[in-house]
């Protein structure tokens, strides 16, 4: 079978090796030791090379047919258009840098940039043999991201859901009001509650404090108006929900919620399961989707 570079790019960069729905030898992580500041202060060309480095280091002079990799933010055409969360690497071309710079090594292969959420959700797709069917996921971490299998033209910025009118709700990474990413994103979460970590709020909501009760309750509130919002534009059906703060999603509760605000009977009986944090989820789809997009069938 033909092996192609899965990459995923969130608070770290993970890559490996995969054949059909599955990795192939260990995953290559950087930084090695987690450090949520370490893509934050590299340059964007650094960044590329250094994904460029770890292909290099997982291939070991194997042929490659094809690099899929899922970054944040909005991508086309192969450019990181915006990323609020790397705004360092606003307007790179990623996908020709990524290019030029594997050609440097002797590998002429396609390179497809996509996503980060979108490729999470075609890993998802991939490893539960539903890539006939429409699979749609919550990421949520730094910020939240939305992606959806198979990938469609289109911004997708789903995090970015306008979910509440209310004027105050200004803690949104992109600098808009109102957003879902200004609720549940991670560092949304410390500017709003600035004398504890989002995981105490979470703690101390379980154990009866009512400010922090409220703010989980806004939590899922606010996440279950971005998926009802999104069921009213393509319909019902499975949406799952990943990354590093899933933990903190009761899906009982959220699936109560949605269920308030979607009331037409053909748009109801959609599904959420929460699915932990998994690098190698993301590196498959970032794979899978480049196998679709650059390979003929």
């Amino acid at each position: 079978m033909r092996r192609t570079a899965g990459v995923l790019v969130m608070e770290h960069i993970a890559v490996g090796l995969v054949e059909g729905d599955k990795v192939i030898g260990p995953l290559r992580r950087y930084p090695e030791k987690e450090d949520s500041a370490a893509l934050l202060a590299m340059p964007a060309d650094r960044i590329a090379e250094c994904i460029r480095e770890q292909i290099a280091s997982i291939a070991k002079g194997e042929k490659i047919h094809a690099v899929g990799l899922g970054f944040p933010g909005v991508i086309r055409g192969g450019v990181v258009e915006d990323s609020p969360n790397l705004q360092q690497v606003k307007g790179f071309n990623l996908e020709g840098a990524l290019t030029t710079a594997l050609s440097s090594d002797g590998k002429d292969v396609p390179v497809r940039v996509f996503n980060d959420a979108d490729a999470m959700a075609a890993g998802i797709a991939a490893t539960r043999g539903k890539l006939h069917k429409l699979n749609r996921v919550w990421t949520l971490g730094n910020g939240i991201g939305f992606g959806r299998y198979p990938s469609s033209e289109g911004v997708w910025e789903g995090g970015h859901s306008v979910v509440t009118l209310d004027p105050k709700e200004h803690f949104c990474g992109c600098g808009g009001r109102g957003h879902l990413e200004g609720i549940l994103g991670y560092r949304s979460m410390r500017l709003r509650f600035l004398d504890m970590e989002p995981e105490e709020v979470f703690a101390n909501a379980k154990a009866g404090d009512s400010r922090c009760a409220e703010f989980v309750t806004l939590c899922h509130r606010a996440l279950a108006a971005a998926t009802a919002t999104s069921i009213h534009m393509e319909g019902p059906g499975q949406f799952y929900i990943t990354g590093p703060n899933a933990k903190f999603i009761d899906t009982g509760l959220l699936d109560r919620v949605v269920h308030e605000m979607v009331k037409m009977s053909p748009l109801q009986g959609s599904r959420f399961e929460v699915i932990h944090s998994n690098d190698e989820l993301g590196v498959i789809g970032a794979a899978v989707n480049a196998e679709r997009a650059a390979l003929p069938s």
